[in-house]
């Protein structure tokens, strides 16, 4: 992984091999970025993508071998228990150009994966909401 730092957004590049929510994680706790948007894309060999059933209550996971683009990843960084939190999502293409999209859980890069994180002054918490089932922002 390499990143610069130009004013409050970061310019990460995760490497071949490396996994993104794991990576993107400890760099967040490493920068001390608290609150925050992020952005990106990229290619991806294994990842493993959920839905949330409101019904239940329960995410579903669902892994995708094999190359495939990220066509867009999407999300925040807030705290939980004051440890980042990540909240992703990500739209992926198959060889045939399919789309497929949700949750990331996570994802081993197959060549690239170029982010930009908007790093915002302050920080939003979360908290567990046992109506919705879902680790919701507090303020």
């Amino acid at each position: 992984m390499e990143s610069r730092k130009c004013g409050m957004r970061w310019v990460v590049r995760i490497d071949k091999g490396e996994e993104v929510v794991a990576t993107l994680r400890r760099f967040c706790a490493e920068k001390g970025i608290r609150l925050g948007s992020v952005s990106g894309i990229g290619a991806a060999d294994r990842v493993t993508l959920g839905y949330f059933e409101t019904a239940t209550k329960q995410y579903h996971t669902f892994e995708r071998c094999g190359d495939h683009e990220i066509t867009a990843l999407s999300g925040n960084v807030t705290t939980l228990n004051g440890e980042v939190y990540l909240h992703l999502h990500v739209t992926l293409s198959d060889q045939d150009c399919r789309a497929f999209g949700g949750h990331l859980s996570s994802a081993l890069i197959s060549g690239t994966c170029e982010l930009v994180i908007d790093e915002l002054e302050g920080g939003v918490d979360r908290q567990f909401n046992n109506e919705v089932g879902l680790n919701l922002l507090r303020f």
